[in-house]
């Protein structure tokens, strides 16, 4: 058997009572190391589970994805994932091979971002299309996650947006060269986020355009969300260029239409009451 066993999103003691019990009773535990992170290390994971767990990598997942499955044949297999297996797509891709193989499999879920977020007070059915946001770099620049927020937000709907995580990555020289060396990990911040946004915006005014996200539109940042030391700040979209959070993981909200309630909630994290009061009213229903 199979188990895809979530985690939750703050330390050890977040997993589910069910998913605990299938952890203990598997031969092999492995612990998915790239789609995101808990406020723990591995060693804390161990000491609480009673089990050694394998760390395993994006390159493990995807490339080595039939011998972790081979295993699951013989004996019992957990794979351990942060927040809830079906977060990421390529536990989907798990799952489908693992029905080829013929080898059953069992999901435990548990609590991930896509519905903690609420704890901000917006409401989970006034979201929609969720965004990932990706590291810039000096070559390569896309804005395509821009227009699914401004979409959302013509559309009167909240877009929660993913802040990117690099884990072993490799520079382009050492990929080139084949060499397995790896670059620090990164997670961007909600500050850095909102920086990506802000130039976008400045970039569409050059081209003539007229954003339906501005420098005044209210956002949500979020940081560790679960954990002991969560942290909410709510502003403009430029006090979030500037906001401290702290350290990952971090979630930015661009809103879109506010319910006054939804409003009345986000006024309890502003970073500013007097900035907030003045541009948030201006989409409330």
């Amino acid at each position: 058997m199979l188990y895809l066993v979530g985690l939750g999103l703050g330390d050890a003691k977040d997993i589910t009572v069910k998913g605990l019990e299938a952890v203990r009773r598997c031969r092999r535990v492995y612990l998915e190391a790239y789609t995101s992170v808990l406020t723990v290390g591995k060693e804390a994971l161990e000491e609480f589970y009673g089990k050694e767990l394998i760390l395993a990598d994006r390159e493990m997942v995807e490339q080595e994805a039939d011998s972790l499955l081979k295993e699951a044949d013989v004996c019992d297999v957990a794979f351990l994932v942060v927040g809830d297996p079906f977060g990421a797509t390529t536990h989907s891709d798990l799952v489908l091979r693992a029905v080829k193989l013929g080898i059953p499999y069992k999901v435990i879920h548990n609590a991930s971002i896509m519905n903690a977020v609420g704890c901000c007070g917006l409401q989970l059915y006034n979201f929609g299309e969720t965004v990932s946001i990706v590291f810039w770099t000096d070559t390569w620049k896309p804005e395509s996650f821009f227009d699914k927020i401004e979409k959302n937000r013509q559309n009167g709907m909240h877009t929660l947006c993913l802040l990117d995580i690099k884990v072993k990555e490799q520079s382009l020289e050492n990929l080139m060269k084949g060499r397995k060396i790896y670059e620090p990990p990164r997670y961007m911040s909600v500050n850095q986020a909102a920086e990506q946004l802000l130039a976008i915006i400045q970039n569409r005014r050059f081209q003539g355009e007229k954003p339906e996200i501005t420098e005044n539109t209210i956002c949500v940042g979020l940081a560790r969300v679960g954990a002991q030391d969560e942290k909410i700040a709510s502003g403009t979209l430029q006090q979030m260029s500037t906001v401290e959070l702290g350290a990952p993981l971090h979630s930015l909200i661009v809103t879109g239409t506010m319910h006054p309630l939804e409003l009345e909630m986000l006024k309890l994290f502003s970073v500013d009451s007097s900035s907030f009061e003045n541009n948030a009213c201006q989409r409330t229903t």
